[in-house]
């Protein structure tokens, strides 16, 4: 059975993953590329006795962990340098563990054929991951939501974390106002707003005045990830999972990840 027309549908799942592990939309995509050669050169090392999505997933750690991707002109480089040196608090496995059962959903046995570990090794490292994400300095969080239910589970995630809500805005007026009077550490961004405003318009408001990692919430995030640039880093799809949501947030606080202007002006 050809492989070609399962992975096109995965590449949007797969480079939301690739972009968490790495921390940068340029180097995840650039493993993601990776692994397309790969397998274009060599598709039998595409493993046809597992799952399809889990067989990609797979194929994808043996690149990720055979390959360190060119980022010479990578805008995002001196991000990436204070990442890589954030990463010596947490190994590789626990990040890649941590990823793969909180964000792409797999399960311990899953993960345990992805990585070739056991799922012994799995339960490990899931808790070694927490320890060490707890670790995270707490920080000031801005909520863009116009939904008061949504809004409200955000606001008790965010603070079961250790952070604090520092405004919740229901337009893009109110989200930009109370970014410039707080100065947020992190925004959790809707995309469409009570007034029929855009998250997206007031994420580059905010941005146009200070950097801060933004994490976006949309019911359609294929939107969004459509491989051409520029992209969010982090995204979140309604309706979402609370492991999901503390797994985004910790990753976008631990590897200090900068939104800016330019690289986050897409549309909806």
């Amino acid at each position: 059975m050809p492989i070609a027309p399962f992975i096109a549908a995965q590449l949007p799942f797969l480079r939301r993953y690739a972009r968490a592990l790495t921390g940068s939309q340029l180097s995840g995509d650039a493993y993601v590329a990776a692994v397309l050669k790969t397998l274009v050169a060599d598709p039998s090392i595409f493993p046809r006795d597992l799952e399809p999505r889990i067989a990609l997933y797979q194929v994808f750690t043996r690149i990720w962990s055979s390959i360190r991707v060119n980022l010479e002109g990578d805008a995002q480089a001196g991000q990436l340098a204070q990442a890589n040196r954030t990463l010596e608090a947490l190994a590789p496995r626990s990040r890649q563990v941590f990823l793969l059962v909180s964000v792409e959903g797999f399960s311990p046995e899953d993960v345990a054929r992805i990585l070739d570990i056991t799922e012994d090794e799995v339960a490990a490292a899931v808790d070694e991951a927490g320890r060490e994400l707890a670790e995270i300095v707490a920080t000031d969080v801005l909520i863009i939501e116009d939904e008061p239910i949504i809004a409200m589970d955000l606001e008790a995630l965010v603070e079961s974390l250790g952070h604090r809500v520092c405004g919740v805005a229901r337009t893009q007026t109110e989200a930009v106002a109370l970014a410039s009077r707080t100065q947020p550490g992190l925004v959790l961004a809707d995309i469409q707003l009570a007034d029929g405003s855009s998250g997206l318009d007031a994420v580059n408001d905010i941005l146009g005045q200070f950097d801060v990692p933004v994490i976006f919430i949309t019911a359609y995030p294929e939107r969004l990830l459509t491989g051409q640039r520029p992209e969010p880093v982090f995204l979140i799809s309604k309706p979402f999972q609370t492991q999901t949501v503390k797994a985004i947030i910790s990753q976008a606080l631990f590897f200090g990840t900068r939104a800016h202007k330019r690289e986050t002006r897409v549309s909806a």
